[in-house]
């Protein structure tokens, strides 16, 4: 039985750049087969979207190299674009995309390279300052002085739970996974971290074991927006661009939009731009 599926870069306006992602639409898989193929294909993630009879809306799972996850950004950009371009329809549309997770909402439109996808992620959970960031800073190799002196290191949710740890202009570059982090973030409740260089707007990120570094995260581009806005880095209702991915060779921009005010978020938007790159068919299954 063949399986088809989209390949599209995601946070890219050209191919070979962004995020990677194969898009699966109807497959019929279990998810034993869905961890599998991902694994298969090596991209950071892949997304299996089920349609239904409201074209408006579908189900989707998202899995990366070691598990299923209940949320995350560039995968669910990227299969609304695919799902745009399928419909030949070339009006903007919305969708509400159902994840294990949470179901958030998407627009997209058609562009002039492409396709752009802003999603919205919703009301964002503060889930609480880290008291010893030092701690946090030496597990990516830096230094207590590394840590940016006036902003917190916190815990912060926009479906996944990310350690936001800010640190001073330069720092990204030195920074390296030194030891598995998933103990240390247990600790703090998060399930990973992001590196947050404030007066760059660029963030590093890696699966907590440090092997592959992710080149653009739109679900923790998402908590890095609530974070600026509620720490007075960021504007309420304006977007900024958002940076990552240069110290693995694929430059990313992520655009974010928080919405609200400090005290009381509403929303936050993370969206990009999205590039067709191919289309696959697997031969055999799992």
């Amino acid at each position: 039985m063949a399986i088809p599926y989209h390949h599209v870069d995601v946070f890219s306006a050209s191919p070979f750049g962004g995020n990677s992602l194969p898009v699966f639409i109807d497959a019929g898989l279990s998810a034993a087969q869905m961890q599998r193929i991902t694994c298969e294909l090596r991209h950071f993630e892949a997304v299996f979207v089920e349609t239904t009879g409201d074209p408006g809306v579908v189900h989707a799972r998202v899995f990366d190299l070691s598990d299923e996850l209940p949320f995350a950004g560039h995968p669910v950009i990227g299969a609304a674009a695919v799902l745009h371009a399928l419909s030949r329809d070339r009006a903007v549309q919305t969708r509400e995309v159902r994840l294990p997770g949470r179901t958030v909402s998407i627009t997209t439109q058609q562009t002039g390279s492409g396709w752009f996808g802003m999603l919205d992620q919703g009301v964002p959970d503060f889930l609480g300052n880290v008291a010893r960031p030092d701690e946090i800073a030496a597990a990516f190799c830096l230094d207590a002085g590394d840590v940016h002196a006036q902003l917190p290191a916190q815990v912060v949710s926009t479906g996944l739970s990310y350690l936001v740890l800010p640190v001073r202009a330069g720092v990204l570059e030195r920074a390296r996974v030194r030891r598995d982090l998933t103990p240390l973030l247990a600790d703090v409740g998060a399930r990973f971290a992001v590196l947050f260089d404030v007066a760059g707007l660029e963030i590093r990120h890696w699966n907590n074991d440090g092997v592959v570094e992710d080149v653009a995260t739109g679900s923790a581009a998402g908590c890095i927006g609530a974070y600026s806005l509620r720490h007075g880095v960021a504007r309420a209702n304006e977007p900024f661009t958002l940076r990552q991915g240069r110290f693995a060779g694929r430059p990313s921009e992520l655009r974010v939009q928080p919405e609200g005010v400090a005290s009381d978020i509403r929303a936050i938007k993370v969206g990009g731009d999205v590039a067709w790159v191919g289309r696959g068919t697997l031969e055999a299954l799992p």
